[in-house]
């Protein structure tokens, strides 16, 4: 057997021409398989510039339309309470006229000492304050009866118009047309803020108190949802978590895999895509309509909650123990532990912080539901009273965080939907609390093998 040596000849077209390379030299094919790296980078790059920009958008829109909600203006009157009129003001059937006469007297002294003039009637110029100025200072002096004769200074709530023309949100032009307020007020409130009685400062009552009728939105505030969004995520995770996690280790651990088992892990894969307002459907039928359990409370919607968050659970909680190595389960077997033990005392440490990961990221998720609140009837209540005892927080009528703010945005005055700009803001807060708080435990209990 011999070899023969082939001739190349270049001058051939129908000939291979073979060319020396070498590894220190970049070819053609190289050269464009990098050209290529190098454009994929520059579209990720992009990309992720493009998400940037959109997220600081919508985070521009939240915080520049929702922290004017935690400031609120406020006019510090000075009220005489003198015995005789607040005995005839309980005395009569129409309470909150009888306060409101004691506070328009008030006022224009206020107005009169701090030398500003003005021809105004003194119901004209309580148009300026809030309608709930009366109540308030009638719960002073049911809680506090022994200050009754003195002249106690009030910070009291102005009016959503007077505060929205502070804010920039109201002009004068728009209030061509309003009954309630025009120009003399406001050049009034523009006296008054020289003067230091009427300030801007931050509102606590956003945040701690209830919600508040179409006439009053300067009182809207949000702690009373926020309650009914706390009793909601209990139930939602007393339910969720033992039974979720009781599902996933059955069918990862224990279950056979059979036909009613595949048909089992298909369903669950089914609802963790079904639409949220299905969910809302079925408990109005389950819960309300089968079960009479009370509308609107926070255990029905933590019932259809839970409904919508166990599929999660269970998907996060499976892939969680799918990740541990069959390694570990295969030593607790070969030094006598039964199927249980090695089970619950290595293979599920080692999956919580997965485990825990996906409970929180499933309860997040629904603590901005909106979808299910709509059918259980959680939108259309108004909160404004706090739950009076635990039993209370969890069968009386209650509202949560999303229901009150799809309410706020709905409802006509623009002072609300600026309350549900700063509800949005609160909510959100919630939220990367709760995330971070499952970024912990998972670095918390993480193990590495």
């Amino acid at each position: 057997m011999t070899d023969t040596a082939v001739s190349y000849r270049p001058d051939t077209a129908s000939d291979p021409v073979r060319r020396k390379t070498s590894l220190l030299e970049v070819d053609a094919l190289t050269r464009k398989r990098n050209a290529a790296e190098t454009r994929f980078k520059i579209y990720g790059i992009v990309a992720i510039l493009i998400g940037l920009f959109f997220l600081a958008a919508l985070l521009y829109a939240i915080l520049s339309n929702g922290l004017t909600a935690f400031n609120q203006t406020f006019v510090s009157v000075p009220v005489t309470l003198d015995r005789a009129a607040v005995e005839d003001a309980e005395a009569s059937l129409v309470k909150t006229s009888k306060y409101n006469a004691m506070i328009d007297k008030a006022l224009a002294a206020r107005l009169a000492e701090a030398g500003i003039a003005t021809q105004m009637k003194p119901t004209d110029l309580r148009k300026m304050l809030s309608s709930g100025a009366a109540s308030q200072v009638r719960e002073f002096v049911l809680e506090n009866p022994g200050r009754v004769g003195e002249t106690v200074t009030f910070d009291l709530l102005a009016s959503s118009r007077v505060d929205g023309y502070l804010k920039g949100r109201v002009t004068r032009a728009a209030l061509v047309n309003d009954k309630n307020l025009d120009a003399g007020h406001l050049d009034l409130i523009d006296a008054m803020g020289d003067a230091g009685i009427a300030v801007k400062r931050f509102n606590l009552a956003f945040i701690t108190g209830a919600d508040a009728s179409d006439s009053r939105p300067e009182q809207a505030g949000i702690g009373v949802s926020m309650i009914g969004s706390f009793y909601m995520m209990l139930v939602v995770l007393l339910l969720s978590l033992p039974i979720g996690v009781a599902a996933s280790i059955y069918l990862e651990e224990f279950a056979p895999q059979n036909r009613f088992t595949d048909m089992i892990e298909v369903n669950i894969s089914n609802l963790a895509a079904v639409p949220s307002i299905v969910f809302g459907i079925l408990g109005l039928a389950a819960f309300i309509q089968f079960a009479h359990l009370p509308q609107s409370a926070p255990i029905v919607g933590g019932l259809v909650l839970t409904l919508m968050t166990l599929p999660t659970i269970i998907i996060s909680t499976r892939a969680s123990l799918k990740a541990v190595p069959p390694s570990i389960r295969d030593a607790a077997l070969g030094v006598g532990a039964s199927k249980m033990q090695s089970v619950f005392h290595h293979v599920l440490p080692l999956a919580m912080p997965g485990i825990l990961t996906g409970t929180i990221i499933g309860l997040a998720q629904a603590l901005g539901e909106t979808a299910p609140l709509l059918l259980i009837g959680m939108v259309g209540f108004i909160a404004s009273n706090y739950p009076g005892g635990l039993a209370s927080g969890f069968l009386d009528p209650n509202s949560a965080m999303p229901a009150q703010i799809y309410e706020w945005a709905k409802r006509a005055d623009p002072a609300f939907y600026e309350r549900a700009w700063g509800g949005i803001i609160v909510l959100l807060l919630f939220l990367m609390t709760m995330n971070i708080v499952a970024i912990i435990l998972r670095r918390r209990f993480e193990r590495r093998w």
